[in-house]
């Protein structure tokens, strides 16, 4: 994929979430079910990278199964996500959260090491079959030694209710397969660029860390299948 393709891509997810962070805030208050898989496996001494944390729940999450002090960075690209976040993590006593505003499909994290990284509702925004897997590569590197890396991705085209919200593509842009533009139906109308994230591709992303697989499954959603996650640990 082109840069000027990847850019406005990226160009048209910045302003989804520019226009719907408010009912996007409102609709993610739920811990994820397939976070419940991390736990058994987190080291005691935890420090975790959350990119594209939006409001912050994955490190609530985390506070309420545990009462050991951690620490906990986020990154996003829409301030008033990370100010949600914000409110939400600052009352918690034993998370020392640092929250930072950052495009991370276009500035990758770069420094720093984690026991935990972890990316959730990410990579189906991130643009170009390369640029996923480049993606995963430099992720890998943010990982300490011993530590997991966790992502999952959005199985939304093997859904009905889903598919239904897909609109066409403008003529002059120019995508690659199992790119799709769907429509939000919750307060404002926004568009937003998603791709989907198939097994084949999975495979390819776990093999870009150079990981270990501990395991990969599926949870979430209204079928409790919806998102395909992979644990995988720096040896």
């Amino acid at each position: 994929m082109n840069p000027q393709t990847i850019s406005r891509l990226n160009e048209v997810n910045r302003q989804f979430y520019e226009t719907t962070a408010t009912d996007f805030d409102a609709t993610r208050g739920r811990a994820w079910s397939g976070w419940s898989e991390v736990l058994p496996l987190l080291p005691e001494s935890l420090d975790v990278l959350d990119v594209g944390c939006g409001n912050g729940r994955f490190g609530l999450f985390l506070s309420s199964q545990r009462v050991q002090p951690f620490t906990y960075h986020g990154l996003d690209n829409n301030q008033a996500l990370l100010d949600y976040a914000q409110a939400a993590l600052e009352p918690v006593t034993h998370i020392k959260a640092t929250l930072t505003l950052r495009d991370v499909v276009l500035t990758p994290p770069d420094r720093g090491t984690y026991s935990l990284v972890v990316l959730f509702g990410v990579i189906h925004h991130i643009p170009g079959a390369e640029n996923r897997m480049r993606f995963m590569e430099l992720l890998s590197r943010r990982v300490a030694r011993g530590g997991l890396l966790v992502f999952a991705s959005w199985r939304f085209y093997e859904y009905e209710r889903f598919k239904g919200r897909i609109v066409p593509w403008p003529e002059d842009l120019d995508v690659e397969a199992n790119d799709f533009l769907l429509d939000w139906r919750r307060g404002e109308r926004a568009l937003r660029y998603c791709h989907y994230v198939d097994d084949a591709e999975q495979r390819k992303l776990i093999d870009a860390t150079g990981f270990t697989e501990v395991t990969t499954y599926r949870a979430d959603g209204f079928t409790g299948d919806v998102n395909c996650y992979s644990i995988l640990r720096r040896e």
